[in-house]
């Protein structure tokens, strides 16, 4: 599914001014970096939406994709047949549903239709099936019944709060209802991964169990203001993607918060690698948040056998037993 968004947003700037596309550009960092929560589409005309689908969603699809992997790890059996992504925009997260399970029907929910115009048109040839529905994201939002799965993957920090609470309200009231699971991505920044911590509260005070990443459904060990929960995920940038973003390197690593609940049958990984393990000479070190023990480094050596293997193998994210 990389290599066909790929080809869906090559040639997306052709025709666009360079210094039109760079000034859209510097306004969305603001707003994906969570400075100015509004009450108003943040994608306003074409010029903006080709910016935001070229700078951001190689990256949002790899993020969101890391989530649903996560999520979907710890249900295999399970996948679903219908999705609501909550201010999809163009429709990132939808790509990465499609990419971890087999034809979802997907609608995007979205109030900028300008957005949803370029969404439904770069998905026109691979995802022909999914349905772009122009809808506030805020008060008064609801998710069509029967829907298996929600996403809400970059949005939170563009909302007020009173807006903010609205939308993760909808979603976990669609999820006991019915909808089953509930997936949120914010950027992986302290204030990102504190809006994730405040949705996952009320998905906890809404009858969801915490799948991923956390080991457990109870209050988060760490002190914020002292440190984040967040993951990263590797881009494999295009010559867009590096023409948009102004930089050299062939990757970048996207990093994200988020939070995976439901009301399925299924339960968390006894533990979750939290840091980029540190490789020593005959052992590993692994920062975890575990289930009984909150937050804690583990040290793995040859003496732990193919427990010292897998540990050289594991990543960041990763769950651990």
């Amino acid at each position: 599914m990389h290599e066909e968004l790929r080809a869906a947003l090559a040639g997306l700037l052709d025709g666009l001014p360079p210094k039109q596309a760079a000034q859209a550009v510097e306004r969305l960092i603001a707003n994906y970096r969570g400075r100015t929560p509004t009450d108003a589409p943040v994608l306003r005309d074409r010029a903006d939406v080709a910016a935001y689908a070229a700078y951001r969603m190689p990256a949002t699809f790899e993020a969101v994709r890391a989530a649903l992997a996560a999520f979907a790890a710890r249900v295999p059996d399970w996948s679903p047949a219908t999705h609501v992504d909550i201010g999809g925009g163009t429709g990132a997260a939808t790509w990465a549903t499609a990419a971890t399970w087999e034809d979802p029907r997907s609608t995007v929910l979205d109030w900028a239709q300008p957005a949803l115009d370029l969404g439904r048109e770069l998905a026109a040839k691979t995802l022909p099936d999914t349905t772009w529905q122009r809808a506030v994201i805020g008060e008064g939002l609801s998710v069509p019944a029967g829907t298996d799965l929600v996403t809400v993957s970059y949005v939170l920090g563009e909302l007020r709060p009173e807006d903010r609470r609205a939308v993760v309200a909808a979603a976990a009231a669609a999820a006991a209802a019915a909808a089953r699971t509930v997936v949120l991505i914010e950027p992986g920044t302290p204030e990102g991964y504190l809006r994730i911590r405040e949705a996952r509260t009320q998905l906890t005070e809404a009858g969801l169990r915490i799948v991923a990443p956390c080991p457990h459904s109870d209050t988060c060990p760490i002190v914020p203001g002292q440190d984040w929960c967040h993951f990263a995920a590797r881009v494999n940038r295009s010559s867009l993607h590096r023409q948009v973003k102004g930089g050299s390197l062939p990757y970048e690593d996207e990093k994200f918060s988020y939070v995976a609940a439901t009301t399925l049958d299924a339960g968390p990984a006894p533990a979750r690698i939290v840091r980029k393990p540190q490789l020593r000479k005959g052992q590993v070190l692994l920062d975890l948040c575990t289930a009984q023990d909150g937050l804690q480094r583990t040290t793995v050596t040859k003496r732990h056998g193919t427990h010292y293997r897998d540990a050289r193998d594991a990543s960041w994210g990763d769950d651990w037993s």
